[in-house]
């Protein structure tokens, strides 16, 4: 258990991550992003599904031991938002290409903690199939 605990961690890690990396890129005026209006799009995304509480709470729960329902819930709650984001970055690929990379990392831990259900969508628009 102390592998799942782990990639829980990991995980909670990598959503901080991307979301300091949105912000730094919104607060700091990169020149990379020429629409700045997409890139606040992204952030209020951020915010409406919550990551930032998910990412604290995930490694709340996983600091000492492995909890495997909380776990599982808080990781189907963030890749519902996760799914919002990637379909609004592929729709704006040419502001937001930048984020795609950071957003299929994010896809691929997410798809470790596999229960059947909520990740299969996510599976099947990885490999671009279109929804049944």
């Amino acid at each position: 258990m102390i592998y799942e605990m782990q990639k829980a961690n990991m995980l909670a890690e990598n959503i901080n991550s991307f979301i300091r990396y949105v912000n730094k890129n919104y607060v700091d005026h990169n020149s990379l992003y020429t629409n700045r209006d997409k890139l606040y799009q992204i952030k209020l995304l951020i915010e409406e599904f919550r990551f930032q509480i998910i990412a604290d709470e995930l490694l709340r729960i996983n600091q000492y031991s492995w909890d495997e329902r909380n776990t599982h819930l808080l990781v189907d709650q963030f890749i519902n938002g996760l799914q919002t984001i990637d379909e609004y970055v592929k729709h704006h690929y040419h502001d937001l290409f930048l984020l795609s990379a950071r957003l299929e990392t994010l896809k691929s831990l997410s798809l470790a903690f596999s229960k059947k259900g909520s990740l299969d969508r996510l599976a099947t628009k990885k490999r671009g199939c279109p929804d049944l």
